[in-house]
């Protein structure tokens, strides 16, 4: 029975690995084709973004493999500390931020800039598992819920005040943890009310919110629904099989930030919608390999855990695809693994690195 639970925990880390190491390469190779003419025409470099990503991904990689050699109960012990530190780098956030593009997400640290929200995530899940773990039994009823979502509202207010796709990520995954945890399902329908409320009411709260719904009804009228309708084409224009690698037309300044949250139609344009279908099949892949992991875990903090990360993962993901196809209106939120941002890459492969860690544990 031991070498087959031995034999077991080493195939689910060498599936999880495999599916992090194959995504993040693509990335790499996605990213660099989509920032090639950005990068020349704004910085006289066309592998300007690819470097810097690629600098983000071996750090997170390093990261991948320290945080899975300690034992992830060492991380849920320091969620309450981890969960405050993320609160107070979004309040300095708020007072010392710097702004690009019109979004205040950023602190400079020295030649460095580091975004708290990509940290903000992991420290909810961390602090999610260890709130509900130390629950134990009382882990249904109306009572649970509202107050797991009632510890959550001061880090949605500091992130959600410059940053709605992200306090909506947070929400989420609060949903999800719940809704793991707790036996009973009635309870969510007044939970799904609620979260609408919430959202409505931050969307009221800012007039350029209100104003991204409107493009989203109807991006031709409006000067800003540029992004979306070019992204739209870079869709249709890829047909089955693509244009193939590097070829794409719609990144040659028709679409803004092609490298960002748009990277998804530039994906479309070069690799068709085979390639595209592929790509969503093997983030279906690890999302799959995730639940198992949380399935067999050993005890309800390592079963948490992995299921916050596979929330994670799974919400950003279908955002973004959904904001890419004008399904839903534009969030800003990026694509995981595969768009430029060396926060996100860093504590997402930090993720994986306790996702993997939770399996070595698993029965």
């Amino acid at each position: 029975m031991s070498k087959n639970r031995e034999k077991s925990s080493f195939q689910a880390d060498m599936t999880l690995l495999t599916l992090v190491v194959l995504l993040t390469v693509l990335g790499l190779v996605i990213l660099f084709s989509a920032s090639e003419y950005n990068g020349r025409v704004r910085f006289h470099d066309s592998a300007y973004y690819f470097r810097k990503q690629l600098f983000a991904s071996s750090l997170g990689l390093g990261v991948m493999y320290f945080v899975s050699n300690i034992s992830y109960r060492f991380f849920v012990r320091l969620a309450p500390a981890a969960y405050f530190l993320s609160m107070l780098l979004s309040t300095a956030v708020l007072l010392f931020g710097q702004e690009i593009n019109g979004s205040k997400r950023w602190l400079n640290l020295g030649p460095l800039s580091f975004q708290p929200s990509e940290f903000a995530k992991v420290a909810v899940v961390l602090f999610l598992t260890w709130q509900i773990d130390n629950s134990r039994k009382k882990t249904d009823g109306f009572w649970f819920m509202f107050r797991t979502m009632f510890t959550l509202l001061p880090i949605v207010g500091l992130v959600g005040s410059n940053n709605l796709s992200t306090a909506i990520i947070i929400l989420g995954i609060g949903v999800i943890l719940i809704f793991v945890s707790s036996p009973h399902y009635l309870q969510f329908l007044a939970l799904g009310s609620a979260g609408i409320g919430f959202i409505t009411i931050f969307l009221a709260a800012e007039s350029y919110r209100l104003e991204r719904l409107a493009i989203w009804r109807n991006p031709e009228k409006y000067e800003k629904g540029f992004q979306t309708i070019q992204g739209l084409y870079a869709i249709g224009s890829g047909g089955l099989l693509g244009r193939g690698l590097g070829n794409s037309i719609q990144k040659l300044g028709f679409v803004p930030e092609a490298q960002n949250d748009m990277i998804y139609s530039i994906i479309c344009e070069e690799f068709g919608l085979i390639g595209a279908t592929l790509l969503l099949f093997i983030f279906g892949l690890l999302l799959w390999r995730l639940c198992v992991i949380s399935m067999h875990s050993t005890d309800l903090s390592g079963a948490l855990l992995s299921a916050g990360i596979m929330g994670h993962l799974a919400i950003q993901v279908i955002l973004n695809i959904a904001v890419v196809t004008n399904t839903i209106p534009n969030t800003g939120i990026t694509l995981p693994f595969i768009s430029y941002g060396g926060t996100s890459i860093v504590f997402l492969l930090g993720e994986m690195g306790l996702a993997l860690n939770v399996s070595r544990c698993r029965k």
